[in-house]
């Protein structure tokens, strides 16, 4: 089977933890394209201060960084694994305020740094409340076999 095919492949009937982190993926394509195609929304939305240097470049590299998290959400979302959303949970919640929030508070971006150290564990959050709701599938045994 080709790769746009694989890619393209119509998912099963997914959890809810699944279809949250695939949505998770679509929102962090959607941001990061618009820092990757208009690094210039830093000052026009998050009413940072202008840049003085490369700084374009670097909200740029930032929004492929972004868009390449959102793939990978959105693939690993539409895999169905739990493991996955178990796995964003700790990096969006402890992770990313830890870097973000001195950084912003050193005048980096501030507004823009802290939107994303306020999104990113929010919807971490949401991640871990809906796998802590969901039920998980358990193994049983019937007759010497294991089933789901």
């Amino acid at each position: 089977m080709s790769l746009i095919a694989e890619l393209l492949e119509r998912p099963f009937d997914q959890a809810i933890t699944s279809k949250y982190t695939a949505m998770n993926g679509l929102i962090y394509l959607g941001a990061g394209a618009l820092a990757l195609l208009w690094p210039g929304m830093v000052q026009t939305i998050f009413r940072d201060a202008a840049f003085v240097g490369n700084e374009a470049a670097l909200i740029r590299v930032v929004g492929m960084t972004v868009m390449i998290i959102g793939w990978l959400y959105l693939f690993g979302g539409l895999s169905g694994g739990r493991r996955i959303v178990a796995a964003s949970v700790l990096d969006r919640v402890v992770l990313v305020p830890l870097v973000l929030v001195p950084l912003a508070i050193a005048g980096v971006f501030p507004h823009f740094l802290l939107a994303f150290a306020v999104l990113d564990p929010t919807l971490g959050i949401g991640a871990w409340l809906l796998l802590s709701r969901s039920g998980r599938p358990r193994l049983h045994s019937t007759a010497g076999t294991l089933s789901l």
